[in-house]
């Protein structure tokens, strides 16, 4: 995200959360996404619905503050911390997507983990997507349970409470996050209809291999 100008990266958080809310990923002002930008991080303002958000209303934050302090005419999403915790941890990560889309927050619900119903889990970084223990929404804690949940994955599940996908620009993070609520979709009904079978862990490293290039980058 260096190499792009702030005007051209705040376009292009406005365009992922107009596309998350397009895609039903996201209903009303649920949902956010963060991108790093030099030393800062740009995030999603708070209750401002995708159709109404417009470049100049994205929060800017310091990733190395410890304050919460933010630049802008809103304040950034409440979900601010994990995104920034993400950031800091992550150095390959330059977006994180927060989607509280239908399929992925009925497992998160019943804090299901997704086994590897499917060969598509392996964009993920691995055989499972993980459910992090509950936190409440905003809290530290919350962040915590996030980043263990994300440990080697790009994507988890929040209990009780949704979803999270990382990757190196917001379009694959977006992708990912599409991805994932076709693949709770996909357990769920085969929940209801059977007991799914789990591909092995050969199975979705050998499909691991063929993800290098595919998806939206």
């Amino acid at each position: 995200m260096n190499t792009t100008s702030e005007r051209a990266a705040r376009e292009a958080l406005v365009e992922t959360m107009r596309e998350m809310g397009a895609s039903g990923l996201n209903r009303g002002t649920s949902g956010n996404v963060s991108l790093r930008f030099g030393s800062a991080m740009l995030v999603s303002p708070s209750a401002v619905p995708p159709a109404e958000l417009t470049p100049d209303l994205v929060a800017k934050m310091d990733l190395d503050d410890e304050t919460g302090a933010w630049t802008g005419p809103r304040p950034p999403s409440t979900e601010w911390r994990f995104h920034r915790d993400i950031l800091r941890a992550r150095g390959e990560v330059n977006a994180v997507v927060h989607t509280h889309s239908p399929y992925v927050t009925v497992l998160a619900i019943l804090r299901r983990e997704i086994p590897a119903v499917h060969y598509m889990i392996a964009g993920f970084g691995g055989s499972t997507i993980r459910c992090s223990d509950y936190a409440t929404f905003g809290t530290e804690a919350l962040s915590r349970a996030a980043l263990s949940a994300l440990e080697g994955r790009n994507g988890c599940l929040l209990a009780n409470h949704g979803s999270i996908t990382v990757a190196p620009t917001p379009a694959r993070a977006l992708w990912l996050a599409v991805e994932l609520e076709t693949l709770a979709f996909q357990y769920h009904q085969a929940l209801l209809a059977g007991e799914p079978v789990i591909l092995s862990d050969e199975a979705i490293a050998e499909a691991a291999a063929k993800f290098a290039d595919y998806g939206r980058r």
